[in-house]
């Protein structure tokens, strides 16, 4: 078989994999957010695998360019779809439409105008800086959130899924930069490759986690702030009622950037353990979600108190722990269905 014909079998079974992960996705998860962007991120890689070559060139054909311009537009795709996959309060804006048809623009005008004029490098550097400049913000993203996430197949999952796309992703921007002309057939039919065993990794590491772990059906409810077990070993009872005295009475949810790693310090537990604890004993997915249900229970408590009716509903979430008013509006209201000060004034309106 030639190396010609061996390239063209790689990305014919990329593409095959990944029509079928964004069939799957769609079919079961087509209300969720994070599934939604991923159905969107496998179709950009399929455009990608059926598109792409190592090394630069200022002849395009006109029906490869679209394909292209979706390929190099993807890479928005992939950081708005590992933010959607670790940030639960993660919502499309307007905005995130507009980027991505900015840089999917400019590798069209790219292809089509750009390199065909005389300025191929140029327009692929741009482009492959701009792809690089994403992925940075993926990883950092993933970075951030990562310990947040309680359910550790998932947590295993993700992690894998990005930086398996950043590294490829990452790679071959560079390459891309760093290669002045075509890289050959040898190249290319490695870089095949490799794509096809990365899709076909993810897509088997897919089917070992429960989807509604990976993409929970229905947002996150807040669970009761007492174990949804009522009976426990003694060992995890007593970590249990540590845990609670922490946050019920010595309220360190309200200290800035609190984690789950010294959380783990004062309990004198490792952080693996407290993970599994509050996953498992409590019902919680996600330890922010864990923290901001103790702090908008004490907001709570604050809005409806008669005696701070003059108390800032800012003041009330910073003295909660909430950082800035906007998160602690929207966790509030994912809470409680309506916002603090509709909160307030409904309690009033009751005494």
């Amino acid at each position: 078989m030639t190396f010609a014909a061996t390239e063209l079998a790689f990305r014919a079974a990329s593409v095959a994999l990944l029509l079928v992960l964004a069939a799957s996705l769609l079919s079961e998860f087509r209300n969720v957010l994070a599934a939604r962007l991923g159905v969107a991120f496998a179709l950009g890689s399929a455009a990608h695998a059926a598109s792409y070559s190592i090394g630069v060139s200022s002849l395009v054909p006109a029906w490869h360019a679209p394909l292209i311009a979706l390929s190099t537009g993807n890479i928005v795709v992939f950081w708005l779809f590992t933010r959607a996959l670790f940030d639960d309060e993660f919502r499309l804006r307007w905005w995130h439409g507009l980027i991505w048809a900015a840089v999917t623009a400019f590798s069209l005008i790219g292809c089509l105008w750009i390199a065909p004029g005389g300025n191929a490098r140029f327009s692929v550097t741009i482009v492959n800086l701009i792809v690089l400049g994403f992925i940075v913000l993926a990883v950092a993203q993933t970075i951030r959130s990562w310990s947040a996430d309680l359910v550790e197949r998932r947590r295993r999952l993700r992690l894998f899924i990005v930086c398996a796309a950043a590294l490829y992703g990452g790679l071959n921007a560079v390459l891309q930069i760093l290669i002045a002309g075509s890289a050959g057939d040898i190249a290319n039919t490695i870089n095949t490759g490799v794509l096809a065993c990365i899709v076909a990794a993810i897509a088997c590491a897919m089917l070992r986690v429960d989807g509604a772990d990976l993409f929970p059906v229905a947002p996150e409810p807040a669970p009761a702030l007492a174990p949804l077990q009522p009976v426990a070993e003694d060992a995890d009872q007593k970590l249990i009622d540590a845990l609670m005295h922490l946050m019920a009475d010595e309220r360190i949810y309200r200290q800035e950037n609190i984690t789950i790693g010294v959380l783990a310090t004062r309990l004198k537990i490792p952080e693996y353990r407290l993970r599994r604890l509050i996953n498992q004993r409590l019902g919680y997915r996600n330890f922010n979600v864990f923290l901001n249900n103790h702090r908008i229970e004490e907001a709570k408590a604050a809005l409806a108190d008669p005696s701070q009716a003059e108390v800032p509903v800012i003041t009330i979430a910073m003295d909660a722990g909430f950082q800035s008013l906007g998160p602690f509006n929207r966790a509030f209201k994912a809470v409680t269905g309506v916002t603090p000060t509709e909160y307030r004034r409904l309690k009033v309106n009751a005494a």
